[in-house]
């Protein structure tokens, strides 16, 4: 089979119902109850970590970083002699770790994909080491298109992106259901203020996409002098949302340096 998938929470099985490839080319491992139904409703194969490393050109590693080396050292026989291509989603450990771990070397890609891949809207970077084949990696990424966006970036530089595109999702959220919970304390029902904010921030990130005008530039351009969003924003910034947002994004990676 093409695919094997070690760990099938919410992002390694939002993977392998995101990948343009036969679900009969894609197997699943993992103890969790809910693989059983992830594989009924993609119509794919369910095995053990050693029946996936065996059988799959490709190995998803989808697990928690601490659980890693636990993964990997079992597997290292089988790897040494069929030296598949590896795939990690581990934030904060590098292809190296991943190397060490596997007992050997082998091709390595490291993604760090965000939780829109469901919804085939995601953010995914991406390196690999020197052992991955280009013919090997463009049909990975042909593979990876229908997740979303996919760009390459220097290894040094992926836990610092990681904290905008992998954390991201989970601020973003805060600040819609913010921007709703406000809404509500000035009168609108939930599901509109909810509504709203959501379409308000797709909206304005498109915005910025299409015209790679700067945000600031962007963000004058509401202000109207003396008007009521020139107001709102002397009120994020008078309880510091910059700097807040600045210390979030630092705060996540230094988390993701430790769990490397």
């Amino acid at each position: 089979m093409k695919y094997g998938f070690i760990g099938c929470g919410n992002m390694g099985g939002a993977l392998a119902k995101a990948l343009a490839c036969s679900t009969t080319d894609i197997l699943l491992s993992d103890p969790s109850p809910k693989t059983q139904a992830l594989a009924q409703e993609l119509d794919c194969f369910i095995g053990d970590n050693e029946t996936a490393a065996w059988e799959c050109e490709r190995l998803f590693l989808a697990v928690k970083p601490q659980m890693m080396e636990a993964v990997l050292r079992p597997l290292a026989p089988i790897l040494r002699q069929k030296k598949p291509l590896l795939i990690t989603i581990a934030a904060g450990l590098q292809i190296e770790t991943i190397e060490s771990y596997a007992g050997t070397e082998l091709p390595i890609i490291r993604i760090m994909p965000n939780t829109p891949v469901a919804v085939g809207k995601g953010m995914i970077l991406y390196c690999c080491n020197s052992l991955v084949e280009q013919e090997t990696l463009d049909d990975f990424l042909a593979d990876m298109v229908p997740a979303g966006s996919l760009d390459h970036l220097e290894e040094h530089l992926i836990d610092a992106a990681c904290c905008v595109s992998g954390c991201g999702p989970a601020y973003v959220y805060m600040f819609m259901e913010a921007m709703a919970d406000g809404a509500v304390a000035c009168g609108l029902p939930r599901q509109k203020a909810l509504e709203y904010a959501a379409n308000t921030l797709v909206g304005a990130a498109q915005m910025y996409l299409s015209t790679g005008t700067h945000p600031g530039e962007l963000k004058d351009a509401v202000c109207s002098p003396g008007g009521s969003t020139i107001a709102g924003v002397k009120a994020l910034e008078e309880n510091g949302f910059r700097g807040t947002v600045m210390d979030c994004i630092q705060a996540a990676y230094k988390r993701n340096k430790e769990l490397g």
